[in-house]
């Protein structure tokens, strides 16, 4: 099994945070976005967030000493990405909890993005983001993470029931991608349970 390291994201990931969206966005699998982002929007988006809402990043652990294998659930965030004499991988995969809607009775709700590069999808990556999301989830006082999928992301709506993510509608033709209706299932998780 691949280990992975968890960290949050700096100004530096930018242009691995923008190539792995930007894979997400011409696969047609993950969002209803369909105009490729830039290393330099992406550098804003990061520096516009607030604590509350982070961006963490995935990359492979090396076995000289980065991290011992994570369980999920249990890979710890790092300060830095460069420690002395280590050269570290760009990340792989990254993840983020988003304000849901900016109404003052929905500060206790999180919407939730995991984005996985190509060759990683299916590897347990996301599985360990989405474990670490929910743990940061309770850390910051959300009582629930809400999420929006399409019906066709096979990989992505099994990692969301198994982490206990449960589907509470259908959004019939909610957006159109190349010239083509889209459906989006709507799924939640609530964490004070």
């Amino acid at each position: 099994m691949t280990a992975y390291r968890l960290r949050l994201a700096t100004a530096t990931d930018a242009e691995a945070i923008c190539r792995i969206y930007n894979q997400g966005i011409e696969d047609r699998v993950a969002t209803l976005e369909t105009e490729l982002r830039t290393p330099d929007e992406r550098r804003q988006w990061l520096a516009s967030r607030s604590p509350r809402h982070p961006v963490i990043v995935a990359e492979i652990a090396e076995p000289e000493g980065l991290s011992a294998e994570m369980e999920p659930g249990r890979a710890s965030l790092s300060p830095s990405s460069v420690q002395a004499g280590l050269t570290v991988p760009a990340p792989i995969a990254w993840a983020s909890l988003n304000v849901f809607n900016v109404r003052e009775a929905y500060r206790f709700v999180a919407d939730i993005s995991v984005y996985v590069e190509r060759g990683w999808r299916g590897k347990g990556v996301g599985r360990v983001l989405l474990a670490k999301l929910t743990d940061l989830g309770r850390q910051h006082g959300f009582h629930k993470l809400v999420l929006s999928a399409f019906p066709s992301n096979a990989g992505g709506m099994a990692l969301y029931t198994k982490s206990g993510f449960r589907t509470v509608g259908v959004y019939r033709e909610q957006g159109q991608l190349d010239g083509k209706w889209v459906d989006t299932i709507i799924m939640e998780k609530l964490l004070s349970a």
